[in-house]
């Protein structure tokens, strides 16, 4: 760390905007070109173009070419990803079996918890909390996850994680349960496997002890807004003020979080 400097930059990676939707998905109404045009008003340095697939998913390649196309304006870096769903507790993930990752594909895979990693295959919010409620233990429910998490860094290159631990609330569970030993296992995963770690606007989370454990473990956080609308991208709030607690915790004392 350098001296006089927080340990998290929070105005630095409020700059880029690492999960940003368009038409290429159902929910989203943004064109790409509306989404770069946005990120660049906004004022952004990076941007990742991600959109949702699922193994069926056909239509990357034409992702990839449309995002090549576009025009980039001067100053601004633009990414590509899919967002795609952890599936189980192997860490298996939903996507095409033809995906190419890398040069001629997109840069980057980007898993989100839709739903619990199940013993058996993803359990919907409400199956997992039939499961809690017919005796599955919530320490249980919560290593389910951990485990997860760290088999789908461990099995996924150039992944990032989406609005991590967002599953939890929807179940009856809460992020603070996860506990300082479940959390570091995983942040020592993310950085042992290079995997990136998005602080979700939409989600408020991971939250702020997640944070502190991912800095502390060396792993790479970005930002991110989850936009489904161009008017959305690159405008924090609730992920400003998750950054910049992280980072007042994990200032030397004497120094604050500007």
């Amino acid at each position: 760390m350098t001296a006089g400097r927080p340990v998290i930059d929070v105005a630095e990676l409020l700059r880029g905007d690492f999960h940003v939707h368009s038409a290429f998905s159902d929910d989203a109404v943004s064109t790409l070109a509306e989404n770069i045009a946005a990120a660049d008003a906004a004022g952004l340095d990076r941007l990742r173009l991600n959109d949702h697939v699922r193994a069926s998913t056909t239509w990357v390649p034409e992702f990839v070419a449309a995002v090549a196309a576009e025009r980039i304006p001067s100053g601004l870096t633009v990414f590509t990803g899919v967002e795609t769903k952890l599936l189980d507790v192997t860490g298996a993930v939903d996507v095409p079996a033809d995906l190419v990752v890398g040069a001629g594909g997109v840069d980057t895979i980007v898993i989100g918890d839709h739903q619990f990693p199940g013993t058996d295959g993803p359990w919907s919010p409400q199956a997992t909390r039939d499961r809690l409620a017919a005796g599955l233990s919530e320490a249980d429910a919560l290593d389910l996850l951990v485990t997860a998490s760290i088999r789908a860094m461990e099995r996924t290159p150039q992944a990032q994680l989406a609005h991590w631990f967002s599953i939890l609330p929807k179940v009856g569970l809460d992020e603070a349960q996860l506990g300082a030993d479940r959390l570091t296992a995983w942040a020592q995963a993310a950085a042992a496997t290079g995997t990136v770690v998005e602080v979700n606007e939409k989600w408020a989370c991971p939250g702020v002890e997640a944070i502190v454990a991912l800095q502390r473990a060396g792993a790479r956080i970005v930002a991110s807004t989850d936009s489904h609308i161009a008017s959305d991208v690159g405008r924090y709030d609730r992920a400003t003020a998750l950054l910049t607690e992280a980072a007042r915790r994990l200032a030397p004392e004497g120094e604050d979080d500007r």
